[in-house]
């Protein structure tokens, strides 16, 4: 598959090859990304996917250990890191073109070829578990964990990515292998290359790294069940200055052509400072320092909410406050002016997140691992330019009901329900 702006190879054994030239850039990106993330777990392994990716990085035959791997990185004056997430896993390293097929062959290695060393594993039990403390630590994070709990519940699409201690304490090597085995296939694997690399010297060397990879079947996830009657709401109790809530509406998944009308919805709600929700509730009210809006889409659920850190007493009034904001939507018109602006910071925003190539890599593999056909930054400038004001009431009608709505709080409460308040 070519496009103008991108090209696809596919290997033999199914490997997709993902190219992004960008003639003119001082960087190139290299970036493996995979189809396994946490909701390919099962309870008594969740968070071996996050586990799996701190692995990847203590060593593999060639390179022993972590020490080894970042001083090569480090000394190429690369960038590197890596990201779990519900649905995928990847690894990338960037640095200037000349460095390309270094920074290639560093992260094939650690994809490919980790050793699983025993003793690393038990060591990285502990940064693991800190991490989790680190999540917990931080009610800005947590709240948005317990918000996918109440709407989800005991299914991966409600658990943690980074999973629970009990489960990490467990985790053998052999589980890594196990999960590794049904996951980390080349039909399941994109390898993305995006910059000033010379695509016929890096598309051999792709062929030589990844032409051998080991096939076997894919794992599937299990399908979210989406199921609720009326508002929900989870509480976590926490000594704070600042109580964190979290506050939306199951959606559609993100293969829904409404999309880009909740996009814009989403941003006319709380995308910026000029947005409803933040001047009502900071610039009227005074009542929180952050508060935004955003969607959260997957390929077989997905969600709307509207966050912010609030004075703990101006919960009942921030609450009714951001459920009338909603509900607005509904009822009335968005202006053109207002719709304007919204777009033009989408667009904005969208083009500034594309400056470098990591997020140019970023922007195409994650659409591909997650079966969306890749469409280049204009066209979705043309999508999201094309949403009309009876595209977003039209979508606020659909989804913005009683029995969609969800509430998640982290601050100093005790015996205290704000159901009574979850109207719209």
């Amino acid at each position: 598959m070519k496009h103008k702006e991108f090209e696809m190879v596919k290997l033999k054994n199914g490997l997709r090859v993902l190219l992004i030239p960008e003639k003119d850039s001082l960087t190139t990106t290299a970036l493996v990304i995979v189809a396994a993330g946490s909701k390919y777990e099962t309870r008594d392994i969740n968070g071996i996917s996050h586990f799996l990716e701190h692995m990847c990085f203590k060593g593999t035959q060639k390179r022993p250990s972590p020490m080894v791997i970042s001083e090569e990185l480090d000394g190429l004056g690369a960038e590197y890191n890596a990201f779990t997430s519900h649905e995928y896993t990847s690894y990338y390293a960037k640095a200037k073109n000349e460095a390309a097929p270094r920074i290639l062959e560093i992260v094939s290695d650690m994809y490919l070829n980790p050793i699983f060393n025993p003793e690393d594993i038990e060591r990285e039990k502990g940064v693991i578990i800190e991490e989790i403390n680190m999540y917990e630590d931080t009610p800005r994070r947590r709240v948005q964990e317990l918000f996918m709990e109440v709407m989800y519940g005991d299914q991966p699409a409600g658990w943690s990515i980074a999973g629970e201690k009990e489960v990490i304490r467990k985790v053998k090597r052999d589980d890594f292998l196990a999960y590794r085995s049904k996951h980390y296939l080349p039909q399941s694997t994109i390898v993305v290359l995006s910059g000033g690399f010379s695509k016929k010297d890096m598309v051999n060397r792709v062929r030589k790294y990844f032409g051998n990879m080991p096939e076997g079947e894919k794992s599937g996830k299990i399908k979210v069940k989406e199921s609720q009657e009326k508002p929900q709401e989870k509480l976590f109790f926490k000594k704070s200055d600042q109580t964190h809530l979290c506050l939306g509406f199951r959606a559609f998944d993100v293969f829904d052509r409404r999309q880009y009308a909740l996009e814009v919805l989403a941003d006319i709600l709380g995308g910026s400072m000029s947005s409803r929700l933040f001047n009502t509730i900071r610039e009227k009210m005074g009542a929180a320092y952050y508060v935004n809006a955003y969607t959260d889409l997957y390929t077989d659920h997905g969600y709307i909410a509207m966050s912010a850190g609030i004075n703990h007493e101006k919960m009942k009034d921030v609450i009714r406050a951001s459920l009338k904001e909603f509900s607005s939507l509904k009822n009335k018109l968005v202006g053109e002016k207002e719709l304007k602006r919204a777009k033009e910071h989408l667009v904005g925003s969208l083009f500034l997140g594309l400056e470098t190539s990591e997020q140019i890599a970023y922007y195409y593999s994650i659409q591909e691992i997650m079966n969306k056909p890749p469409i280049p930054p204009k066209e979705l400038e043309r999508k999201v330019r094309s949403v009309t004001p009876e595209d977003i009431r039209g979508v606020a009608r659909s989804l913005f009901k009683e029995q969609n709505l969800n509430l998640a709080v982290v601050g100093p409460f005790k015996n205290i329900s704000f159901k009574k308040l979850l109207r719209v």
